[in-house]
């Protein structure tokens, strides 16, 4: 599986939602690739990961 161009472990049941969890990242904050397809925040808890996945991520920051 590939996060953001890196190779990273592979976990069976791993939703999105737990990997957004993992690099501390919140769902509301952030919009999600998943081989070249863009998903709704309202999947990312549903969707399990596969290890052929290719995710990006993007988060909001704020500033001024």
């Amino acid at each position: 599986m590939k996060v953001n161009g890196k190779v990273v472990e592979f976990q069976n049941n791993k939703t999105l939602l737990n990997l957004l969890n993992d690099y501390n990242l919140n769902k509301d904050r952030v919009v999600v690739e998943i081989n070249l397809e863009i998903l709704e925040n309202d999947q990312y808890e549903n969707y399990v990961l596969k290890e052929h996945d290719v995710i990006e991520i993007i988060s909001f920051i704020g500033g001024g």
